[in-house]
Order: structure tokens, then sequence, then C-alpha cells
């Protein structure tokens, strides 16, 4: 029996066992230029979004850090930095992203205290209960089935344990977000092409953050997945979202 479920890739519709591969393609073809395209993109706003999820995580000495589609490790770097003492595995679906995150100085540093994973946000490779911080970063709107993500983060998270999502998001304002869109929609696929020499993977990264649902519908997938006090933060308008929730 065949499976003939689909889901989105960007705008396109394609079969979900082949998004996957489309999105290691997407984020293969970009790694070793996308730090420097997210700093273009987001003018480094990124750098103040990834800080503004540390504050609100505010890591504790001796914990453990899960960060899915963690890529080149901006956001393991910050915990361990802030943590003290403490343990980062950064997950990601694409080899080349984590090789690029090796390279980093920051790696060289804290070589001790990471782990670098290639695995699926979907199936992780991990026991029950194993982390105290699950962390996932403009990944999880990439993931073929996103509530399955989010009941893989509430498994291996350990009772009392905290989940953490920094997503692009919707602008509650129609025409800041129409205009949001026109700079989007024109100025990333052509700045990936500038900086990159790609800008399919561009346009594509903007037609999935259109696809991902918005801030109160995503807040309910992490209810439904089981966690509690779950709650969201706007950033910069609502351009970027912080959605936090709780295993108790």
């Amino acid at each position: 029996m065949t499976d003939d479920r689909t889901t989105h890739f960007g705008f396109e519709t394609v079969p979900e066992g082949d998004k996957a591969g489309l999105v290691r393609g997407v984020f293969s073809s970009v790694a070793s230029k996308y730090d420097v395209m997210n700093d273009a993109m987001s003018l480094g706003i990124h750098r103040i979004w990834k800080d503004a999820m540390m504050d609100w995580l505010a890591p504790r000495s001796g914990q453990k850090l899960l960060d899915v589609a963690g890529g080149t490790g901006d956001v393991a770097f910050r915990f361990l930095k802030r943590a003290k003492v403490g343990h980062a595995t950064v997950l990601d679906l694409t080899e080349p992203m984590l090789i690029e995150g090796r390279k980093r100085a920051e790696a060289a540093q804290l070589e001790d205290s990471l782990d670098w994973i290639v695995g699926d946000a979907m199936a992780l490779p991990f026991e029950d209960n194993t982390f105290d911080v699950y962390t996932i970063s403009f990944g999880i709107r990439n993931v073929t089935r996103p509530q399955e993500a989010l009941a893989e983060a509430y498994r291996v998270l350990k009772p009392g344990g905290r989940l953490m999502v920094l997503e692009f998001s919707q602008i509650p304002n129609e025409m800041l977000q129409k205009m949001y869109d026109v700079y989007s929609f024109n100025a990333i696929p052509a700045m990936g092409k500038l900086i990159t020499g790609d800008r399919d993977s561009y346009q594509y990264l903007v037609e999935s953050i259109r696809k991902f649902p918005d801030q109160d519908t995503f807040l309910g997938m992490i209810k439904d997945a089981g966690f509690d006090n779950a709650k969201f933060r706007n950033l910069s308008l609502g351009i970027a979202c912080l959605h936090s929730g709780w295993k108790l």
C-alpha cells in the first residue's frame, strides 16, 4: 500500500516522504554562507532574538540542552555561556550545517561540552526523560509533521523540563504584514542569490514562513503535545515569536 499523504515545501505540494530530502538539499546548499545570510536577512536582529530566547530561558548550571535543527550552533553556544557548566547536544538533519558549526571558534572552546548529531526531529535518537531543555530555532517550520516533533520533544525532556521554540511568525497588523511580505518575497531571494549564489533556497525559506501556523495556532499544538504553562512572546512586532512550554 502506498502512502499518498502530502505536505508543503514552501508553496509547493509534495509527498510527505520527499520533504526531508528537499529540506536537506536547501540547507546543504547554503551551509557555508548560512550565518552571513542570517545577518543580512535580519539586519543582525536574529542575534537579538536569540539573546531574548536565552533571557526567557535563563539557563542554569548543570543543565543538559538538546538543540534541534541546531545547525551551526548559535543557540547551543549561547546556552553554554549562560549556564557556565552544562552540556549541549546539537542535532540537525543536514550534516554540512553541523560541519560548519564545528569550525566555529566557540566550538573549540566548548568542545568537551558539545555533541553534534545528524538526526530527525520526528524520531530523536535519545531515551525518554534525557534533557532539561529542548530548543528549536527557525527549524520547526521545516519539519514534515511538526506535531510529531513536539511529541518527541515532550518524550525526551525530563519531568520539569522546558521547551522553547523560536520561529518566524505573523505580524498581527495586516498592513504591516503586507509590507513585510513585499520585503520578504523581493529582497530575501535576491539577497540569497547575491550572497550564496542560491535564489531558490531562499525563495523556499520565505514561502515556508508564510505556510507556518500563526502564534495562537502553534500555541495550541504545543498544548496538544502535553506541555503545560504554554505561552508565547512576539519579537519585532511578530516577525518572530518565542513559544515556551513545560513538561510538568
